[in-house]
């Protein structure tokens, strides 16, 4: 059994947030763990911050993550990534995607978008979408985070892969196969 493990996805509407954390449950399922998931979908529809709690372990009772206790914040977009840090612990992760996805103030000229940069100690910063149009589709940015996130956790990249071919449709599994590797190979 894997210690208790909190994960907050983050990003916005249409990224694929919702389809990472089912392949997050499937698999912490098949891996005999209890598992939790809790949605928030927000302006989800129009591109505003969507953000889903994973929490995974023998002793789970809730699905939320209070701030300070996340093991890792999965980012698929840079501003989500400075919105989210406040939940990591002190030797948590942050794993985030660089693309920035102006939010509708900035487009409007009511708001800039931040210059800040994440904080947190342990951070991998990578141009996942640059990966998945490498790998055959923009659209499995979330799938190459998965990639860099199985680097920090304990199970083997054939339960990764296999709970990825469980919940994408079978016609894009080569493509989400080929993220996937890039994710877990970009170093």
């Amino acid at each position: 059994m894997m210690k208790n493990t909190n994960i907050i996805i983050v990003g916005v509407g249409g990224q694929g947030i919702l389809l990472t954390s089912k392949i997050l449950g499937y698999l912490a399922l098949d891996m005999g763990e209890n598992v939790k998931v809790s949605e928030v979908h927000g302006m989800s529809q129009r591109g505003g911050s969507v953000i889903t709690y994973v929490r995974i372990g023998s002793d789970v009772h809730s699905p939320l993550i209070d701030p300070g206790e996340a093991d890792f914040v999965l980012s698929f977009e840079k501003l989500e990534a400075l919105r989210a840090e406040y939940f990591l612990k002190k030797d948590g992760v942050l794993i985030s995607n660089t693309q920035e996805i102006l939010p509708m103030p900035v487009i409007m000229g009511n708001a800039q978008y931040p210059k800040a940069a994440p904080a947190q100690e342990k951070t991998v910063l990578l141009d996942a979408l640059k990966l998945a149009e490498d790998a055959g589709n923009a659209r499995a940015v979330n799938i190459v985070l998965l990639g860099v996130l199985s680097r920090f956790m304990e199970w083997p990249r054939e339960k990764w892969e296999a709970a990825i071919a469980a919940c994408v449709p079978a016609k894009t599994l080569e493509i989400n196969l080929k993220a996937f590797r890039a994710g877990a190979e970009n170093r």
